[in-house]
């Protein structure tokens, strides 16, 4: 009988380890998606900015504005962190009018793109810090997937004369 407990105290130990490597296994890969979703998100606010830049730049500002805003929109991957810090360095040289509705847009597009861009880092982070753990690396939990990469750019919002900055 004395050691008939001690395999329900391994089968008990086990389980709850299985358990614990089902649960982290699939928190890893749950952080990995959100970080991907957040990254499709981003690109779109990405793209959204860069063509109310180019509304604006067809209505008002011109050649320059409309290059780099057209960069932004057709730049391959590698190069995309550079042709959008091009364009936030474009937009925060012009004199802003809020009245404007295109400079609104692209005001608020801006804002948005802001937003997107501090979840991304935040779901990134988390999930290079779930991936790099001792555990999860010693078992290679993810290793099918590529490890989540920051998008590093400047701060992309911009802010017109008059508007109240909130710190």
């Amino acid at each position: 009988m004395p050691g008939m407990w001690w395999l329900v105290g391994v089968t008990l130990v086990g389980a709850l380890l299985a358990t614990y490597l089902v649960w982290t296994a699939g928190r890893v890969e749950r952080l990995q998606d959100r970080a991907e979703l957040a990254a499709r998100a981003l690109d779109a606010h990405l793209l959204r900015r860069a063509a109310t830049a180019a509304v604006l730049a067809e209505r008002r500002y011109g050649v320059e504005l409309y290059a780099a805003a057209r960069v932004a929109l057709d730049v391959r991957p590698d190069e995309r962190e550079a042709a959008e810090n091009d364009l936030t360095r474009q937009l925060r040289a012009l004199p802003l009018d809020s009245d404007d509705p295109d400079t609104e847009a692209v005001i608020a597009a801006s804002r948005r793109l802001a937003l997107a861009r501090q979840v991304h880092t935040d779901l990134v982070r988390d999930a290079r810090a779930a991936r790099g753990r001792p555990l999860v690396r010693l078992l290679r939990m993810g290793r099918r997937r590529p490890w989540p990469r920051y998008f590093d750019i400047d701060e992309p919002t911009l802010v017109a004369p008059g508007d109240i900055v909130e710190d």
